[in-house]
């Protein structure tokens, strides 16, 4: 239990030095966020930021609204996924070319281990299906 206070705490302090304000974000973002963060193995982390996380789920989020899988609900103003499948290459592709566009240095391995990262936590919620 004490290992798990120290992790926290370690991610915590990590995560302050980021240039978004981690208290700003909502509770499930934040959570999201901070599992992203853990599940990327230390060696991979480098200089990967709460912002350079963030970046790359909005980017994969763009990703799916122009391939037709997300959309904002008229009615209610939220976003949401329609069924289909995605070409998990071509996002991943498509998210290191933006990343460059924005001068951010994100590697695909990194994009990738965001990208798994946030499906396995998707799974572990019940908002994906695991295949």
């Amino acid at each position: 239990m004490q290992e798990n206070s120290y992790l926290c705490a370690k991610i915590q302090k990590n995560m302050e030095n980021n240039t978004i304000e981690m208290s700003l974000l909502d509770p499930e973002e934040r959570e999201l966020v901070e599992y992203i963060y853990k599940a990327i193995p230390a060696e991979d982390k480098g200089e990967l930021t709460a912002d350079d996380i963030l970046l790359v789920l909005d980017l994969m989020d763009d990703y799916l609204e122009e391939q037709g899988l997300l959309r904002e609900d008229p009615k209610t103003g939220e976003m949401e996924y329609l069924d289909g499948d995605v070409d998990e290459t071509e996002q991943l592709n498509y998210v290191l070319q933006a990343c460059r566009e924005e001068g951010r240095p994100i590697s695909s391995v990194q994009i990738q281990l965001i990208q798994d990262a946030e499906l396995q936590y998707g799974i572990e919620k019940g908002y994906y299906e695991e295949e």
